[in-house]
């Protein structure tokens, strides 16, 4: 069984073996497959329209489904990675340890948020960026510029509490924890930590930063914390609506898998606490 842990607690192995990882998806090609695939759904994901990836109920389930799709990519190089996960609660500093040259890197240059050290900087040629969103072909990023704070723990507990998954209008406009675990209101906890981040990570093709996957197996974890506090709460809405995904509807880009399959993570993996 995959146990996905804190980053905090990797051994100076577990990072290198996921940093290797990375970088043979990276160089066979399928490391941007998944950039493509995400920036396509935040393009076509809107609040009038069709949504399945952003702005809607199944935003949790779909990243749930995609994060387990990069997992496995990852564990066919290596079948001893698994996903760690970023609790941006705790290390909210650039000089936190995933950012030490080990590891992620940490912030870009002022003029172009050019990251310059770690694994993924472009000098050492085994990180270009193909998945653009302008000309630039390096990895980007601008921790905490503007005197931008990560999200406490006392925010997370707030949205946490909320007993409802997701309610109508099923958009950035819904109360409800869903919505407000992504950020489109309240206290802004997904949406915010891409902010911060900066870079690439603002952008719909967010995965070219590997601090992705970090940053949303913790919102993943943070799913299966408000699952296991609310037991009788369950995915919203269940069947008939417009536009977005139902309980037993199917995803794209998969159309194999529905939120339902998605409900229990421990069938395809568990957290080390």
């Amino acid at each position: 069984m995959t146990v996905r842990k804190n980053q905090s607690a990797l051994t100076t192995d577990e990072k290198r073996r996921f940093v290797t990882a990375l970088m043979e998806l990276k160089r066979n090609g399928r490391y941007d497959e998944f950039v493509t695939t995400h920036n396509a759904f935040i393009v076509s994901d809107t609040d009038d329209g069709e949504r399945t990836g952003h702005r809607s109920p199944s935003f949790l389930p779909w990243h749930r489904r995609f994060l387990l799709e990069f997992e496995r990519a990852l564990q066919s190089v290596d079948a001893s990675v698994a996903l760690p996960y970023w609790d941006w609660t705790v290390d909210r500093s650039p000089r936190a340890s995933l950012w030490a040259p080990d590891f992620l890197g940490g912030t870009g240059r002022d003029r172009d948020g050019r990251v310059s050290d770690g694994p993924f900087a472009a000098a050492g040629g085994n990180w270009q960026i193909n998945v653009r969103v302008d000309g630039r072909t390096f990895l980007r990023r601008s921790l905490g510029a503007g005197g931008r704070q990560l999200p406490t723990a006392a925010e997370v507990e707030s949205v946490l509490s909320m007993p409802t998954y997701d309610m109508a209008p099923w958009n950035s406009a819904s109360d409800g924890f869903r919505n407000h675990l992504e950020g489109w209101r309240g206290v802004n906890l997904h949406n915010r930590v891409h902010v911060w981040v900066g870079g690439h990570m603002a952008t719909g093709a967010s995965p070219n930063d590997p601090v992705f996957w970090l940053h949303h197996a913790y919102i993943d974890k943070l799913w299966a914390e408000w699952q296991r506090r609310h037991p009788g709460s369950g995915y919203l809405p269940v069947a008939g609506t417009p536009n977005v995904i139902d309980l037993n509807e199917t995803m794209r880009p998969w159309h194999d898998t529905s939120p339902a399959d998605l409900l229990d993570h421990t069938a395809h993996y568990t957290f080390d606490a």
